[in-house]
C-alpha cells in the first residue's frame, strides 16, 4: 500500500509502498468495534452507588396512624416515593472490565491500520529530529502535514526535545509506537507518523501474525 512520506521539515513528499496487512470486505469490522467497546468499557470507575431504603438513615416508625388522616397508608419514611427515601434499583459499585482474547485484539489493530491508511489519514515523515526544544517550528511542520484537526504522532523513541517542542500543543498527543493501541488509532482525525515508527508498528503486526 502506497503512503506519503514527508522530508524532515514536512514541505515535500513522496509515495512509497509499505506492507500494510489488506482486508476483503468486512473481516476485522466485528473484531474492532468488540475491542474498541472493551476499551472504553475498561476506562469506566464503576463507582457509582446509591443507597436502598434498608441502607438510608431514618427512623423506622410508622410516618402516621393508618386509618382516619385522609392520606394513603404509610408504614416508612424511608421508601422510595419520600423525600430522602431509598432508591429503586440504583446503580451499585462493580466491574465493567471486558477481556477481549489476544487473537481478536490483533485482527483489530490490523483492521484499524488498514482502514486509516485507505482513507488516507496516516501521513509518514522521514524522521522527526529538533536541535533544541522549538514549539514553533515542531509546530509550522506538522501544520504543513496536517494543518488541522487532532492529531496522533507516532515514533519508534522519543527524545527530549521533540517531546519539550510538542508538549504544549493543544491538538498534538505524541506516542511511541510500541505502545499505539487499535483505540489510539480510530480516535484521531489524523496520523503522522515517523518512517521508523511505521516499521515498529508493521514489526508488530508480522511477529504476532507469526506467532
Amino acid at each position: 500500500m502506497k503512503l506519503k512520506v514527508y522530508i524532515s521539515d514536512g514541505t515535500k513528499c513522496e509515495e512509497k509502498d509499505y506492507a500494510v496487512q489488506e482486508f476483503e470486505g468486512d473481516k476485522g469490522i466485528y473484531a474492532l468495534k468488540q475491542v474498541l467497546l472493551a476499551y472504553m468499557a475498561n476506562q469506566r470507575q464503576g463507582n457509582a452507588s446509591t443507597k436502598t431504603r434498608a441502607e438510608v438513615s431514618g427512623t423506622g416508625k410508622k410516618a402516621y396512624r393508618q386509618k382516619g388522616t385522609g392520606n394513603a397508608r404509610a408504614g416508612s419514611r424511608r421508601v422510595s416515593q419520600w423525600r430522602g427515601g431509598g432508591i429503586v434499583f440504583g446503580p451499585k459499585p462493580r466491574d465493567y472490565s471486558q477481556k477481549i482474547n489476544r487473537k481478536v485484539k490483533r485482527l483489530a489493530y490490523s483492521r484499524a491500520l488498514f482502514d486509516r491508511a485507505v482513507a488516507g489519514d496516516i501521513d509518514l515523515i522521514q524522521q522527526f529530529e529538533m536541535d533544541s526544544p522549538q514549539t514553533n517550528i515542531f509546530n509550522k511542520i506538522i501544520n504543513r502535514v496536517v494543518p488541522k484537526g487532532k492529531v496522533l504522532i507516532i515514533d519508534d523513541k522519543w527524545n527530549d526535545n521533540v517531546l519539550l517542542s510538542a508538549r504544549n500543543i493543544e491538538r498534538f498527543d505524541l506516542s511511541e509506537a510500541a505502545n499505539v493501541s487499535a483505540y489510539d488509532l480510530c480516535r484521531y482525525d489524523k496520523i503522522v507518523c515517523s518512517e521508523s515508527g511505521m516499521n515498529k508498528i508493521l514489526s508488530r503486526i508480522s511477529e504476532n501474525n507469526n506467532d
